[in-house]
């Protein structure tokens, strides 16, 4: 049940079963010479919407821009700064709170969000409390990232071994592949591909990163391995959404 798909009278009567709701996260940012721009949101949409399916949760509309300040070099990428995130969280929550919701349940595709969401947390409850909302008190937020759901992770390892990497991964791009099979991109890719650095700024992750890719051959994803990785994913997250429905 998509809320953008729904009427008002519809959320209240779900409300009156669930005051759970996922909230699909992701980034607009490069994924190197072959991987879309819209890569993360895209995955976190596709696996929420299979997991709100799967558990007859309402799923909210999905946070396509996130924390990606580090891939702004890349023409393209588009970010928010961690304090404008932390607002954008604490406003979408607020709002939801306000009509009765509770748990939220955040499916996240990027890795430069957790951080920050982590820290809108803390946000949010500290602004729900200042507004002594009714039930502000039962509130509760969490993130899963889908891309480290333990049965992901094994497959990836399985099937790219040391080739996954950390960015532009075969296993997000197959994903988007699943989804998307007219966007499939096809492009040279250097047989060197730099490996761990710290991350600073962007001209500096543009240096070290020259192509976009960290560690990673995406030339190695077909949209057959992004079926598994979804169906893998919505699998052990619809489980984990159904744990954090019960949980005190």
């Amino acid at each position: 049940m998509l809320l953008q798909l729904s009427t008002w009278t519809e959320v209240e009567a779900y409300l009156e079963q669930s005051q759970g709701i996922i909230l699909p996260i992701g980034s607009t940012e490069q994924h190197g010479p072959t991987g879309l721009i819209g890569t993360d949101a895209i995955c976190a949409e596709t696996i929420a919407k299979g997991v709100g399916e799967a558990t007859q949760a309402l799923v909210a509309p999905t946070i396509n821009v996130g924390m990606a300040l580090h891939h702004l070099a890349f023409p393209g990428s588009i970010s928010l700064r961690p304090s404008t995130l932390i607002l954008v969280i604490r406003d979408y929550v607020t709002a939801l709170t306000r009509a009765g919701f509770t748990r939220f349940f955040f499916i996240n595709g990027h890795g430069g969000n957790v951080a920050t969401l982590k820290a809108a947390f803390s946000e949010v409850y500290a602004h729900l409390a200042d507004l002594n909302l009714p039930h502000a008190d039962r509130v509760q937020c969490q993130v899963s990232n889908w891309y480290m759901c333990s049965t992901v992770h094994k497959l990836a390892k399985e099937l790219y071994a040391n080739q996954e990497g950390s960015h532009a991964t075969p296993s997000e791009v197959a994903l988007t592949q699943y989804v998307y099979p007219d966007a499939i991109k096809r492009a040279p890719l250097a047989n060197t591909v730099s490996q761990e650095h710290a991350i600073f700024g962007a001209a500096d992750f543009r240096r070290r990163y020259p192509d976009g890719r960290m560690g990673s051959n995406p030339a190695l994803a077909t949209p057959e391995h992004g079926q598994q990785f979804y169906e893998l994913a919505v699998k052990e997250l619809s489980r984990d959404y159904l744990q954090f429905l019960a949980r005190e």
